[in-house]
């Protein structure tokens, strides 16, 4: 940034906006601070991303231009698919045969290469190094994470080296959580991240890979490139917004955008049951049609504009994906915006740590489908379906960013906040935290669909089933309604944003002119730039 200019960045954890002061204070733009505060999140919370999972990003640049970073890791070249099929009819829900090749590094390194400041990345590196090798302080939601997987961190001896303490018990809130491996191979991908894919760290891994049993080789790791896209685009109400391509689900939102502003001058509880009934038609889309595009043709048109379910079944989702990703949004003063997503699926991902690297490994194959025929079938080579899902907003009034944890509801909690974010009145922090819902099956902790509602979110209490699904009604907010962050930066200049109270962080500004840093924890409003 030049002198003067301003940042905002939002994102789940103090650690990661402490990183991204950082970055900003040594100059960074908003890629720059994103990309430090990611890293940061790879050791603080390992329950929910690290350098074994996977990132897709949105990136707005000054001249108006959007892109998609699309860093989807592949399943391994030698997979036996008649295996899986022979021992389920699903893919398993964690485990070694779910690892796919891990896309974040390669994600931090395209987004750096286009869009960041030299030696940015390389710095949040070796600070995330020094996070992990002083012992970051465990989190409430991590301390939890491990309470509530306890028989898993126990299974799996790297689990339960880096998240056992020295007396012998899980750690807790406020314990230290050195990873003394994992800061090593953060300090070598500060010298060259393309390391973790052919070099030294990806041999590491690569041996520690076959020695869990997953399938997945060097040359799966050498083959792995992380993709530039063309994302998809729907206008609504005087705004433009984008949203990340296949395999990404991003490509039901536009339908979802498109109901929220066809219902928005309905009476409730109208508007209601059209969102919810949009919502049912999209998750039974993306169920059908999602897939990865290389290699074959998708209905893409059939994911941008779901036909209505009629009263038929949707398709059975897999397990709950719960715990399963970090959202991290930024702008600066220049109109560089940027909606970064990486994510290790469910809690602790794969249920394994690779113990000479320390590095937690996703589960994003447990998302592919062993149906022949299917689009998100398995193949060698081929990428999961994905539930990451930023999204890039532009009006004549203002440029936002958002993202969301919420597995695969992110659709919907986005076509609920949205609307209501491109209004530049509107306080983002009192939009995240208004009541929402979100409709869905075994992802949600059901066995049947089910419409999951947090109280006032509906417009009445609900005795009879709404669109003939039943009505559950949480004690207060929930996790399962999303964690969502967002900046804006408004026509005028001004710069604000917020972060979801559902979750633990908060957000950041850097104003160069005045003082040079200040979050509110809690709330996730800005700091005021006054001296």
């Amino acid at each position: 940034m030049s002198p003067g200019d301003g940042l905002i960045l939002a994102a789940p954890h103090p650690a990661a906006l402490d990183a991204a002061g950082r970055s900003a204070r040594q100059g960074g733009n908003a890629v720059d601070a994103a990309l430090a505060a990611a890293a940061a999140l790879t050791v603080v919370y390992p329950h929910q991303c690290s350098l074994g999972g996977d990132l897709i990003a949105l990136v707005h640049t000054p001249d108006g231009t959007v892109r998609a970073v699309l860093s989807v890791g592949a399943a391994a070249r030698d997979v036996d698919v008649t295996a899986l099929r022979a021992a389920d009819r699903r893919m398993p829900a964690q485990g070694p045969q779910t690892v796919t090749v891990p896309g974040v590094v390669a994600g931090w390194a395209a987004l750096t290469q286009a869009y960041g400041t030299p030696g940015a990345l390389p710095a949040a590196l070796r600070d995330a190094a020094g996070l992990a090798r002083e012992g970051a302080t465990v989190s409430a939601g991590l301390a939890r994470a491990v309470r509530e997987r306890a028989a898993q961190v126990a299974a799996d001896p790297g689990l339960s080296a880096l998240l056992t303490g020295p007396d012998g018990r899980p750690v807790g809130e406020g314990d230290p959580l050195p990873q003394p491996h994992l800061a090593r191979v953060l300090d070598q991908l500060a010298e060259d991240p393309v390391s973790f894919y052919r070099g030294p760290v990806a041999q590491a891994l690569a041996a520690g890979l076959r020695r869990l049993g997953s399938p997945l080789t060097a040359a799966d790791l050498a083959a792995h490139e992380a993709e530039s896209a063309e994302p998809l685009n729907v206008e609504v109400a005087g705004a433009t917004w984008w949203a990340a391509p296949p395999p990404s689900q991003g490509a039901v939102l536009p339908a979802l955008l498109r109901a929220a502003a066809d219902a928005a001058g309905l009476p409730e509880p109208e508007r209601t049951l059209l969102l919810a009934a949009r919502s049912l038609d999209a998750s039974a889309a993306r169920d059908r049609l999602l897939g990865d595009p290389h290699g074959q043709s998708l209905d893409l048109a059939g994911l941008l504009d779901p036909a209505p379910l009629a009263g038929a079944a949707p398709p059975e989702p897999p397990i709950r994906p719960s715990g399963d990703t970090v959202a991290v949004t930024a702008v600066d003063s220049s109109g560089l915006a940027v909606s970064l997503i990486q994510s290790v699926y469910q809690t602790f991902g794969s249920g394994l740590c690779e113990p000479d690297t320390g590095i937690v490994l996703h589960n994003r194959g447990s998302a592919f489908s062993l149906e022949p025929g299917h689009p998100g079938v398995l193949r060698p080579g081929a990428r999961p379906p994905h539930t990451l899902c930023p999204v890039i907003g532009r009006s004549g009034a203002l440029l936002l960013a958002a993202g969301c944890q919420g597995g695969r509801a992110q659709p919907q909690i986005l076509a609920q906040t949205l609307p209501r974010l491109a209004d530049p009145a509107v306080d983002p922090a009192a939009v995240l935290g208004s009541p929402r819902w979100v409709t869905g099956v075994r992802d949600i902790g059901f066995e049947e669909p089910t419409l999951l509602a947090e109280p006032g979110s509906l417009p009445t209490p609900m005795d009879a089933p709404l669109l003939g699904l039943p009505v559950a009604v949480t004690a207060g907010p929930t996790d399962l309604a999303g964690h969502t962050q967002v900046v804006r930066l408004a026509r005028d200049g001004r710069l604000d944003g917020a972060s979801d109270p559902r979750a633990d962080g908060g957000t950041v500004r850097h104003t160069p002119r005045t003082a040079p840093v200040g979050a509110d924890h809690h709330t996730g409003t800005p700091p005021d730039p006054r001296p």
